[in-house]
């Protein structure tokens, strides 16, 4: 039986130790949309402009969706 050079079978070796030991990135599972469900996200903006929307009370996460839809066109 011939030899192999050692290179090739270290550069085989590390090869096949790679696929053993390497698992693949799954992307995370899609949840199914469902109509009117609401997200919570964490959104970062101006102090001001949070005062604008809490400046008249409960309901200010509401105006904030209201106007961004606005401004989506939606």
């Amino acid at each position: 039986m011939p030899r192999r050079p050692i290179g090739d079978s270290r550069s085989e070796a590390e090869k096949a130790f790679k696929a053993a030991t390497t698992r693949p990135v799954a992307a995370p599972p899609q949840a199914p949309a469902i109509p009117g469900a609401r997200e919570t996200v964490s959104l970062r903006i101006d102090r001001d402009v949070l005062d604008f929307f809490q400046e008249d009370g409960p309901g200010w996460q509401d105006r904030i969706n209201a106007a961004l839809r606005k401004a989506a066109g939606k």
